[in-house]
């Protein structure tokens, strides 16, 4: 099922969380909404369960305007991030839960809901284990219990407001890879908010960046990160260093290095330069790149980190290099010479 959202805008107080943000998610697509915190993501996801009225603007699924209809009549599954599971309630009964409340025609059979809570149960990898309570889980197993049983209804649309936030580090990474695989055999139209850069990377087909209530960008995780379309996002997503500069004679001129324009970008007066850690890199030839001094080095697995000085400047910067047997090591007041392959251009 399609979304669409059309000129939205919600404030709380004198507190703008969405403002005037159009959007479209494709049927069957995994959206993710990334942002720092109180940048709207939240908000627009509820606004889309019709958890959160909008003051201004239109949400419409499958084309039909559901601005007016209630949650139960969007038929939105929602997963929470501290998931919400009833404590009293066993795997099972949790799982049941939003079919055994429907009134009238919409109610199941209590055969039919016990079927559809086995299925689940395969589903999300929890057999055997529908007997007990939350407490008696880990905080990755009660997160798959939340997505069965928002899966249990059979929703349009599944939404998921910062799923695995609650969770360490390699159970959040087990829990993408599964949660993608789920996706992709259930083909159910999937937002979900992060603020964790790396998790909507590897997880979504398409990434909206959000700012103080505003899309700054969207599109694939690889346009994202390999083409940022402000600073904000280059500074948000992946990490970067900036230089400043200005245009000169069509060109441009930073820290003493003078560089060729990207390519159909033109401009005037001051600009500042954005490139990223990993696409620096050491040069053979000084006259070639900028020459400076390493102040720092740290190793981290296969990859190392120098943090320079540019000489002649106090921009400092940071670049990642392989790292590795036979690899050489560059210790503090090493001179190097740097030269950039990929980088951004802003004025400033």
């Amino acid at each position: 099922m399609s979304i669409r959202i059309e000129n939205t805008s919600k404030r709380f107080g004198d507190f703008t969380a969405l403002d005037d943000i159009s959007l479209n998610v494709r049927e069957g697509e995994l959206l993710a909404l990334l942002g720092p915190s109180g940048s709207g993501k939240t908000t627009l996801l509820r606004v889309i369960a019709g958890l959160e009225q909008a003051d201004t603007g239109r949400v419409f699924l499958a084309g039909e305007d559901a601005s007016q209809l209630s949650v139960q009549a969007r038929r939105v599954g929602f997963v929470f991030q501290h998931y919400a599971l009833f404590r009293h309630m066993n795997v099972r009964d949790n799982i049941a839960f939003g079919l055994r409340v429907r009134r009238g025609d919409a109610r199941w059979p209590e055969a039919r809901i016990r079927e559809r809570v086995t299925e689940l149960l395969a589903l999300v990898q929890l057999d055997g284990l529908e007997s007990r309570f939350p407490s008696q889980l880990s905080g990755g197993q009660r997160q798959r219990v939340a997505l069965a049983r928002a899966l249990a209804i059979e929703p349009r649309v599944l939404l998921l407001d910062e799923p695995f936030g609650a969770l360490d580090a390699q159970v959040r990474r087990d829990l993408r890879r599964w949660l993608r695989e789920i996706h992709d055999r259930t083909g159910l139209t999937t937002v979900f908010v992060t603020h964790d850069q790396e998790e909507a990377l590897e997880l979504a087909d398409r990434v909206a960046i959000l700012n103080q209530g505003r899309i700054e960008q969207l599109g694939s995780p690889a346009d994202t990160y390999d083409h940022p379309a402000s600073p904000f996002v280059y500074s948000f997503v992946g990490a970067v260093n900036r230089l400043p500069g200005r245009w000169h004679e069509g060109g441009l001129e930073v820290a003493g290095l003078r560089l060729p324009a990207p390519v159909g970008l033109q401009g005037e007066g001051a600009m500042e330069l954005y490139v990223r850690p990993e696409h620096l890199r050491l040069l053979q030839t000084p006259e070639a790149g900028w020459p400076a001094t390493v102040l720092n080095s740290q190793r981290s697995g296969a990859r190392q980190r120098l943090w320079a000085r540019l000489r002649g400047s106090e921009a400092e910067v940071e670049l990642e290099l392989p790292a590795g047997a036979g690899t050489p090591t560059h210790d503090p007041g090493a001179e190097i010479t740097l030269g950039a392959t990929h980088f951004g251009v802003f004025p400033r």
